[in-house]
């Protein structure tokens, strides 16, 4: 599982990833640097997500706060060391902030010749999310560094491999972001989703049934060479969840009709043609791309 091809940082063995892949091969290249990986990526994926969880807010809020248990669930795949998750926290824990400011009675600021002049307002300023909100809550997994991202965001991580959640597995332990990262929720979500594994067909599924509002997979899934294992991987999220959000240094992979997604334009929050790139979004090298389910029909009436 990749996370980059840039110069390194903690946690690697050699300046070039591809140099460590040639050399020791992936699998054993995160074997030996999984409890200390950093991905240097971070900023560009940071903005990505800001952006996208943005625009799916103003787009998608009706359809999240519908839910019967008003939840958005998240599922941070191939985690590394949480910087999707760590992504998502800040823009949660902003627009919170955000919206208890705004309850605050007016103050005119002292004026001051020495004061600098305030910062615009860009788009990377999460919404207001006031108490009506939907709760946030999170599943990891990578068998890699579920030790590292445990101890840099202290949620936990299942070792779930890309294999294992094709084969229907998903982890079992569901923390609410809004209490805090020691407090566990209701496992009923976690019980449904072990449940939906083996559901046989998507469209039976109960529209009262918790579901997976998005997974993220950051810098990994472009490893996976084998076009039946992406397809087999990809059918099966598509069944589970609503969103596919893919982070990756470059265009790849690439997803094929037929696979259970359909591209989605960010511009015009429309279907679009897989080979299109328009609506694609792009920051200091990271690319993401945007995918809907064509199977998990929850909520998208």
């Amino acid at each position: 599982m990749s996370r980059g091809d840039r110069v390194a940082v903690s946690g690697i063995l050699s300046n070039s990833m591809r140099s460590n892949y040639n050399e020791h091969g992936v699998d054993e290249y995160y074997k030996k640097v999984g409890s200390t990986y950093r991905n240097p990526h971070y900023p560009g994926i940071r903005t990505c997500l800001f952006s996208w969880l943005n625009k799916w807010w103003e787009m998608e809020l009706e359809n999240v706060s519908s839910g019967p248990e008003d939840q958005i669930l998240v599922f941070d795949m191939a985690c590394g060391t949480g910087e999707a998750t760590l992504a998502f926290l800040e823009w949660w824990k902003t627009g919170k902030r955000l919206y208890t400011e705004s309850l605050a009675p007016n103050k005119e600021p002292k004026l001051s010749a020495n004061l600098p002049l305030p910062r615009r307002k860009t788009i990377l300023s999460p919404p207001s999310l006031g108490p009506e909100s939907p709760s946030p809550r999170v599943i990891a997994a990578d068998p890699y560094t579920s030790t590292a991202y445990h101890e840099r965001t202290r949620l936990p991580c299942s070792a779930l491999s890309f294999k294992d959640v094709a084969e229907g597995s998903l982890p079992q332990d569901i923390y609410d972001l809004a209490r805090g990262p020691q407090e566990p929720m209701s496992r009923t979500s976690a019980e449904y989703l072990e449940a939906a594994a083996h559901q046989p067909n998507p469209a039976d599924m109960s529209l009262s049934s918790p579901h997976i509002e998005m997974v993220i997979c950051s810098f990994a899934m472009h490893l996976i060479e084998n076009p039946s294992e992406l397809f087999s991987l990809l059918w099966e999220l598509s069944t589970k969840a609503r969103w596919l959000v893919i982070l990756a240094p470059h265009k790849k992979p690439e997803l094929k009709e037929g696979w259970g997604w359909s591209k989605w334009n960010t511009d015009t929050w429309q279907e679009c043609l897989m080979t299109e790139h328009a609506g694609e979004l792009l920051n200091d090298r990271v690319h993401c791309r945007i995918y809907r389910s064509v199977n998990c029909v929850e909520g998208m009436q």
